[in-house]
């Protein structure tokens, strides 16, 4: 929806691919840095951890898929 109906994305980053691919390889990363980017024309400070956070919970969904892929087979 944010990237329909905003240009936070765009503002964001440079050009397409980044917000693209980001989107369906690591979403909350995508969208914590856009929306910490947003608030300042920059991120710094505790918003690197914000967007580190988010890191962890897009590393956290593809681990958690791995094992439910593992547990099903």
């Amino acid at each position: 929806m944010l990237f329909l109906f905003t240009d936070l994305l765009s503002r964001a980053f440079d050009g397409w691919i980044v917000p693209f691919l980001g989107f369906f390889l690591l979403p909350w990363t995508t969208l914590a840095y856009a929306v910490m980017w947003a608030s300042s024309e920059s991120v710094q400070g505790f918003e690197w951890f914000i967007v580190a956070f988010a890191f962890f919970v897009d590393l956290g969904a593809f681990a958690g898929g791995g094992r439910r892929r593992r547990q099903t087979a």
